[in-house]
């Protein structure tokens, strides 16, 4: 899981907007830009390439 310190520091890629973690705590979206980035081996993946649109 990631701890809230570096849940503090993360921004969004693309709008560095703040992330919230999703209730599984399998991803982070950013509800700005509607982007999903998901978590994986407890890292996130902060790429917008690789980002999924959320509605």
């Amino acid at each position: 899981m990631i701890s809230q310190d570096l849940l503090d520091i993360l921004a969004c890629p693309q709008c560095k907007g703040a992330l919230k973690l999703t209730e599984k705590n399998d991803g982070l979206i950013c509800e700005k830009c509607k982007l999903l980035y998901e978590i994986k081996e407890d890292i996130p993946i902060m790429l917008v390439d690789e980002a999924k649109k959320i509605d």
